[in-house]
């Protein structure tokens, strides 16, 4: 029997911690005097009553988590936390359609970065930061974060952790998660601090700077001028994007051992971490030359301009300092694989991860040796360590699920009368978290146009790309709500 009660208590916790985040947001905007702040007072109001009344739910609640509560605890946060963080767009009337608030909201929350806002320059200011605070906390993981900040709210840390984590080999920095958990989160502030730094020292103004930081290193992709990066014209701000979007699409784990440990060795003898700069390296040659060839870019912009897009696609923050779309197809071609593989596990990024890539190929150049010797033993390694056989069969499944939520997804556009290209971009950029504007490939297409339905499944693909669709499809499958 599912313990609902546990479930109803740390909900409720969670949630008082987002009527907290909303109440910074509140603050700015008092300072500001903006007409946002009646908005914020109504939505932390609601949000507060709902944490008690769920407390209250879950009130001498046993403080013991099992598996399947884990992986309720962690999907119903995710969506109720879209829930309540949509009041905010709603109230104050900026967003006044409930589902182009949920979206918005799921939106932030995994970093996906598609946004129904067509000008943002138009939100106040505490819509904005609230936006990007979104993406910040969810970049790591909502109830990540709070097992680094208030460890006790969240009953059996590893159960929960293991249902929001990303890619399929987890390490721990330190015996205890809540450690764990700090250290990693303190990785992702510092970096976070530096970027909004750099971006200030290269130009930005103090608002934008902190913004764009942390939507940077949360590799969201929501910006606060419509024209994202490229508002600025700013070389040295384009190349902090770059080296921070990067940085962000590292494994979190592999930067400790680097940066504390001072393991350096490790860092650049890390498969995944090899074959993510190797792609990175070879997209963005590829479209350089492209471009020079093409559109006549000068050498030193091609390199700039291919390497900033590639990055943003490949940690899938969807920001943007040209317009893609009047490129050739074929670097579409090679931003949508970017946008499929992802960065690294254990980072802020979305998508397949490298790491799955790593095993997938080590898995066929196995099979193409055992036909030569077919009495063989040959493990599939990952950085001299064996991946078990249930893991093989793991990705596998994982690979199926993905690519069947994509071709659903792209099938469910046809329908609905979107064209091919934008159909499929659609499907990647949401099961992947990447979230760039549909006029970025294919023809010019804004969110908002999207059906109503359309929305709602596409808040679903956002949801289970984030939290690797197993965590989310496991609710729906009968054996989950079985007693034994």
């Amino acid at each position: 029997m599912t313990n609902l009660r546990i479930v109803y208590k740390i909900i409720g916790q969670l949630l008082f911690l987002e009527a907290v985040m909303m109440a910074l947001c509140a603050g700015l905007a008092l300072y500001l005097a903006e007409d946002d702040v009646v908005a914020f007072v109504i939505a932390i109001t609601v949000t507060i009553a709902a944490s008690f009344i769920l407390r209250f739910l879950g009130r001498d609640a046993e403080n013991t988590l099992g598996r399947r509560e884990a992986y309720l605890v962690v999907t119903l946060t995710w969506v109720a936390f879209s829930v309540f963080g949509a009041l905010p767009y709603l109230i104050s009337g900026y967003i006044n359609n409930p589902t182009d608030a949920f979206f918005e909201t799921m939106s932030g929350f995994t970093t996906t970065g598609c946004s129904i806002v067509n000008d943002v320059e138009k939100l106040p200011h505490g819509l904005l930061m609230w936006r990007t605070m979104t993406q910040w906390i969810g970049g790591l993981g909502i109830v990540f974060f709070t097992i680094a900040v208030l460890p006790s709210m969240v009953g059996g840390n590893v159960k929960v952790f293991a249902a929001e984590a990303t890619g399929p080999m987890r390490a721990k920095l330190h015996p205890r998660l809540s450690t764990t958990a700090k250290w990693i989160w303190t990785i992702y502030s510092v970096l976070t601090v530096t970027c909004a730094a750099c971006y200030y020292l290269a130009g930005m103004g103090l608002f934008d700077c902190v913004n764009y930081a942390m939507t940077t290193t949360a590799t969201g992709g929501f910006a606060t001028h419509n024209e994202s990066t490229a508002y600025f014209h700013n070389v040295y701000i384009d190349y902090t994007a770059i080296t921070f979007m990067f940085l962000s699409g590292v494994s979190f784990t592999l930067l400790y051992t680097t940066l504390f440990k001072g393991r350096i060795k490790q860092f650049f003898k890390n498969a995944e971490f090899k074959l993510y700069i190797t792609l990175v390296l070879i997209a963005t040659l590829v479209i350089a030359g492209i471009l020079i060839h093409d559109s006549h870019f000068h050498v030193l912009d091609a390199i700039r301009t291919s390497l900033f897009q590639v990055v943003s696609f490949i940690t899938t923050t969807g920001i943007f300092s040209d317009d893609a779309s009047q490129w050739h197809h074929i670097i579409w071609i090679i931003l949508g694989l970017c946008m499929v593989i992802g960065a690294c596990s254990g980072s802020t990024s979305g998508g397949f991860k490298c790491i799955r890539a790593v095993m997938i190929f080590t898995i066929l150049r196995n099979e193409i040796r055992r036909i030569l010797h077919p009495r063989a033993v040959l493990p599939v390694k990952v950085n001299a360590t064996s991946v078990p056989y249930s893991s093989q069969v793991t990705l596998l499944a994982f690979f199926t699920a993905y690519m069947t939520l994509c071709l659903f997804t792209y099938v469910v556009m046809i329908l609905s009368g979107i064209d091919n290209t934008n159909s499929i971009t659609i499907a990647i950029s949401c099961a992947s978290n990447v979230g760039p504007g549909l006029e970025m490939i294919g023809p010019p297409m804004l969110w908002s146009d999207l059906p109503t339905i359309t929305k709602w499944m596409l808040t679903g693909l956002m949801l289970m790309g984030r939290l690797e669709i197993f965590s989310v499809l496991v609710l729906f499958t009968p054996s989950f709500w079985k007693d034994n």
